[in-house]
């Protein structure tokens, strides 16, 4: 046991000197002690002189000091407090008043029930989940609940309206406390806090301590046995609500926030109690409160329209009815048509020094600048949602540095974390973010950076596939790229970025940046591949438009047949031959022997599906010979494998057949998805059956479906499964193939 008798000391260096015998650390005395280290750190450097015995108390314990050594400690302690001037009145208070607040005369304190909480608001309506879990919450011994959620959303309104109608037992009082920590008014002291709450709880102005250390003590003491509630709205950060904790197991506290606070869930054990926008049902309700029912009932479809241009937000709900209460012939519907224009929206959710721009702007001043700037960054991309590869890119810094300004932004409310490592912006905090300055290349980045993505999908996904394009002049490579580790993570990545890739192309061709434009659109090839229809014909011919702003002959020569091949798809034959025409034409004479090839491939499928199936053979021999004098063997095998289709659907088995196995004498790779490989043994068992070999047609056609199925290639397997079930029925083969068709119908 550690000891110490002297009290020739002041208590800071006294305590200094056993902190550091014991071989604690600050943080290490400061949690074992129950007290703050800002707290413990102002005892040591002698700001705090004289602690109150409760605190010595806790520090005797944690450092373990023997009975000399807690005498010395707390005499070191004695010796700092100040002596307040005693009356013949006050020497006779009685001993039942706690030591903390001695020098308070019992007789003098105000037993009545404290009341310092704002009145309720008005128009309040909704939030049932909400309020049942701030119940919930207070429920616990000595709890605090955390009330947090983005700017506007209407944090201090839930707890008011809870405070005033929902707690039970706290009859001691409710007090309450603005600490303002983002607001544009500097914030209270805690001296200050404390000072309020101790007056609304009976003691004299002059018998208040002035230092932090007394009056929360005082407070903490006042506040054990009784029932409080305290309500610290607006906190900025845990160290700014500690101090202000009140004493005791029966008394709730309440904490709003527009930061997440986890400091104060580790250390005082918060229950988080989450509040977000209002879901659109109860949107519409509060503007029934706020404007009257009969005017809302009136135009129900308008107050829906103007609930999702408020984005559910309290706050933008609120202005909306202010601005509609105060032009009464104005209809809902007059109101949601100048609310739809994004570039004026902002302005007109603000009244006076009220409104969305303005609680953003206080909420983002509260961050370092760095993160701030990836905010604004982020206001430039067109998305839906983000990763923090994207928001590297839009940023132009590494993923690793930005991960950081994005959980900071996460904590503010800016920023909603919708799945694990995907985040999205509530649409007008995104509005509020467009308006902010942003780097001159913040697009050209992002978009430069899907470009690069989709190319690396590509190559998992589509092994061996060449390149649709050079990359565009003054290309932005970003810090890192992706790495898909299978076919499945670039499939994946492609389905959940389509939104975002189309977006992006809008944002591409409003900005006039064509060579970006037609060039993300070339990137999203496979996806037009596994859902040809989909749609794609106005996409395209956006990008078609931008390769011929940029004069990208070879750009607009593969947008052509991409563009004609999909009109093939969509039964629009005629409007894909002037196209695919166009494409051979085009790459003709760029040199572009690739490009012709594909454009060549592509029109042979157009003419085969007006039944000209020699016509189309020959289309894919010319391709053929022209990869051959390139010495492009995959396109060589790819047009051999188009060429043994429209063979086989020609009916000439024999030339099918040399076809085929010519192209399967090809490299194959077995350690990757090989779609023509899979598609070229599918036609030669259906050659073999065409010639009369049954067994093994049957043979092949259940090879080619297995490594189909296996290859998760679902088309594939559907045409070498419904080949084997018009050679053999059977209901193993039905099952597999129905499996098949399902999988490949839900995907399309």
């Amino acid at each position: 046991m550690a000891s110490s008798t002297r009290t020739d000391r002041s208590f800071g260096t006294l305590l200094h000197t056993l902190r550091q015998h014991a071989g604690l650390s600050q943080e290490d005395l400061a949690g074992a002690a129950g007290v703050s280290v800002r707290t413990l750190s102002y005892l040591e450097q002698g700001r705090s002189r004289g602690p109150q015995r409760r605190t010595v108390q806790a520090l005797v314990k944690a450092l373990g000091l023997d009975a000399a050594g807690a005498r010395g400690l707390e005499e070191a302690a004695s010796a700092g407090r100040p002596r307040p001037v005693r009356t013949a009145k006050d020497v006779a208070v009685s001993t039942a008043v706690p030591e903390t607040i001695a020098a308070v005369p019992e007789a003098t304190l105000n037993m009545n029930a404290a009341a310092l909480l704002p009145r309720a608001p008005r128009g309040f309506h909704g939030r049932t989940a909400e309020l049942a879990a701030l119940t919930r919450a207070s429920a616990g011994e000595a709890p605090v609940c955390l009330v947090v959620g983005p700017a506007g959303v209407g944090k201090t309104a839930l707890v008011l309206h809870w405070a005033h109608h929902d707690p039970a037992g706290l009859a001691d009082g409710r007090l309450y406390a603005d600490l303002r920590g983002f607001s544009d008014t500097s914030e209270p002291t805690a001296v200050e806090v404390l000072r309020d709450f101790l007056l609304a709880l009976g003691v004299p102005r002059e018998r208040i301590p002035e230092s932090e250390n007394a009056a929360a003590a005082m407070f903490c003491a006042l506040a054990a046995g009784r029932q409080l509630l305290v309500v610290l709205d607006n906190a900025r950060d845990s160290e700014q609500v500690r101090p202000l904790l009140p004493g005791g197991d029966r008394c709730v506290t309440v904490v709003t926030s527009r930061n997440k606070l986890p400091g104060l869930i580790v250390t005082d054990n918060a229950c988080p109690v989450p509040v977000d926008v209002l879901p659109s049902q109860d949107a519409t309700a509060l503007l029934s409160r706020l404007l009257g029912a009969e005017r809302v009932a009136a135009e129900p479809a308008a107050a829906l329209e103007l609930a999702e241009l408020c984005d559910g937000l309290p706050l933008a709900l609120r202005v909306v009815a202010a601005r509609l209460a105060g032009r009464p012939d104005w209809t809902l519907a007059a109101m949601a048509g100048e609310l739809s224009d994004e570039t004026r929206r902002l302005s007109l959710l603000d009244l006076e020094d009220i409104g969305v721009r303005a609680a953003l702007h206080l909420s983002l001043r509260q961050l370092p600048a760095h993160v701030s700037d990836v905010f604004a960054a982020l206001g430039r991309h067109p998305g839906s949602h983000l990763d923090r590869y994207t928001a590297a890119a839009l940023a132009g810094t590494d993923p690793a540095t930005t991960e950081g300004a994005l959980e900071r932004l996460t904590v503010a409310h800016l920023l909603t974390e919708s799945a694990p490592g995907r985040w999205t912006m509530h649409d007008l905090v995104r509005l509020y973010a467009c308006g902010l300055d942003a780097h001159p290349d913040t697009l050209k980045r992002l978009l430069d950076h899907y470009i690069t993505t989709a190319t690396a999908a590509v190559a998992a996904a589509e092994p061996g596939a060449e390149d649709c394009f050079p990359l565009p002049a003054n290309f932005h490579p970003p810090a890192t790229v992706w790495e898909f580790a299978d076919r499945a993570a670039a499939v994946g990545w492609y389905f959940s970025e389509q939104g975002n890739l189309t977006a992006a192309v809008t944002a591409s061709h409003t900005a006039a940046l064509h060579d970006r434009t037609w060039r993300i659109v070339m990137t999203m090839w496979p996806l037009m591949v596994w859902r040809v229809r989909d749609g794609w014909v106005p996409l395209l011919q956006t990008a078609l438009a931008a390769a011929r702003a940029a004069a990208e002959q070879h750009g607009e020569a593969r947008v052509l047949n991409v563009l004609g091949w999909i009109l093939t798809a969509e039964d629009r034959t005629a409007e894909a031959l002037v196209h695919l025409e166009a494409a051979s034409a085009l790459a003709a004479d760029a040199g572009d022997a690739f490009a012709e090839a594909n454009a060549l491939i592509v029109l042979a499928m157009a003419q085969a599906t007006l039944g000209r199936l020699d016509v189309a053979a020959k289309s894919c021999e010319r391709a053929v010979k022209l990869v051959r004098e390139a010495s492009d063997r995959r396109m060589e095998r790819l047009a051999l494998q188009h060429l043994a289709r429209h063979q086989a659907d020609a009916g000439h088995w024999q030339q099918a057949l040399t076809t085929a196995t010519r192209a399967l004498d090809f490299d194959h790779r077995p350690d990757t998805t090989d779609i023509p490989h899979l598609l070229l043994l599918a036609i030669k068992g259906e050659a073999l059956l065409g010639l009369g070999h049954h067994t093994e047609g049957i043979t092949q056609l259940d090879l080619a479906a297995r490594e189909a199925e296996a290859a998760s290639y679902d088309d594939g397997a559907v045409r070498a499964l419904g080949a084997l079930l018009r050679a053999a029925p059977d209901t193993t083969v039905q099952a597999r193939y129905d499996t098949a068709l399902a999988r490949l119908t839900t995907r399309a």
